[in-house]
């Protein structure tokens, strides 16, 4: 038993020296952290332009559905991304409906590492509004407002249908953040 094992250590040592010889080299160097790379065409932009009380351009990769009251909704199906307009006259409850703006983006302050204002102002076409890009894991990346400050009053949102993982949909939110502001300084008042 004892040549058995004798034998058994002899062969194993060798098969640990072929491998360390086999292994010795040039020096091994871990690969780089792979990213995906999302690269969307650029926007081409249609107007919509129906029965509503205002007009705006948008991307032609989105799909418009409209609800009641001209509310819509904006689909980018390959994003998994939507972005939901609300329309509201306004009658003596501008400061009503503004609040509510408020209100809605700063809930989501729980979730959110930043919340940036961006103030939007085309005295031209009597478009004044506010763009909130929220940063971090928040369900919503992008709210607006934007209203002639008298009669009408178009707020939007921005949500994606998947997990709240900033980093993961970082490149979408930036192409729909772009379509968003397109949106604003294309909006004309009927």
């Amino acid at each position: 038993m004892t040549i058995i094992v004798k034998r058994l250590t002899g062969i194993a040592a060798a098969f640990a020296f072929a491998f360390a010889a086999a292994g010795c080299g040039d020096e091994t160097v871990p690969k780089p952290k792979g990213y995906l790379r999302l690269d969307y065409p650029l926007g081409k932009y249609v107007l919509y332009n129906k029965d509503c009380p205002f007009s705006f351009a948008y991307n032609s990769l989105a799909k418009v559905s409209e609800k009641d009251n001209c509310d819509l909704v904006i689909q980018y199906p390959k994003m998994k991304a939507t972005i939901y307009l609300s329309y509201n006259n306004v009658d003596n409850n501008i400061e009503r409906l503004l609040r509510d703006a408020q209100k809605l983006t700063y809930k989501h302050v729980i979730k959110a590492s930043e919340i940036k204002e961006q103030p939007f102002i085309n005295p031209d076409k009597k478009v004044y509004g506010m763009f909130y890009q929220v940063g971090g894991d928040a369900a919503t990346n992008a709210q607006f407002y934007v209203t002639d400050s008298t009669k009408h009053f178009l707020s939007g949102s921005m949500y994606f249908y998947a997990k709240p993982n900033f980093d993961s949909i970082l490149p979408a939110a930036s192409y729909i953040k772009d379509d968003i502001q397109n949106i604003m300084e294309t909006i004309r008042w009927k």
